[in-house]
């Protein structure tokens, strides 16, 4: 028996849904009208010349990517920072590296959100312990105000799992993987 106390293509939490959606798409406005930006563009050439260094150390690739808010079409659809820092994952190409081996640091400020997500050929390497101290060190220097040492130390820190699992060749050997050209680039987009 179908229930008509409701139309099917309502729920008695439609509203409540909605709302909720309006809610946290104006919360978003305030916080980007209300509050300086955390990564200033002036520290994107430090942050890219670090990423640099550091993909000197492995065949990985990192990307980092800084957003004050949500885009509403993400809002109205419920859909969380996670689930942008997978679609940015692949729209940036960090996917697509030749050893599975890309990393994306992701942070949203509205939300105080920082997703880490990795390539298939890292994470059959590591353990979700060792992205979640990354995040939650990042987040802790974020909180004292230290952006750039914690971005840094955030971009280190996988820089360091990247050089364990995929470190740079340095024989020219058949069977070493060759040294890649920068497959996702450095600098960081805001």
């Amino acid at each position: 028996m179908v229930n008509r106390a409701f139309p099917q293509h309502e729920s008695p939490h439609a509203p409540r849904r909605w709302w909720a959606r309006w809610c946290r798409r104006v919360a978003h406005r305030w916080y980007v009208l209300t509050t300086p930006a955390l990564m200033q563009p002036a520290l994107q050439a430090q942050w890219a010349a670090h990423i640099a260094v550091s993909e000197e150390q492995h065949e990985g690739q990192i990307a980092v990517y800084v957003e004050r808010e949500l885009p509403a079409h993400y809002i109205s659809a419920d859909r969380t920072a996670r689930d942008r820092a997978v679609g940015l994952f692949g729209k940036l190409g960090v996917w697509d590296t030749e050893y599975n081996n890309g990393v994306l640091i992701y942070l949203l400020e509205a939300e105080h959100a920082i997703e880490i997500v990795a390539d298939r050929g890292v994470r059959t390497c590591t353990q979700e312990a060792d992205w979640t101290a990354i995040a939650q060190q990042l987040a802790q220097l974020l909180q004292a105000g230290q952006t750039s040492q914690g971005m840094l130390l955030a971009v280190d820190s996988v820089g360091a799992l990247l050089a364990a699992h995929f470190p740079r060749a340095t024989d020219n050997t058949a069977d070493a993987p060759r040294a890649l050209d920068n497959e996702v680039p450095d600098f960081p987009v805001l």
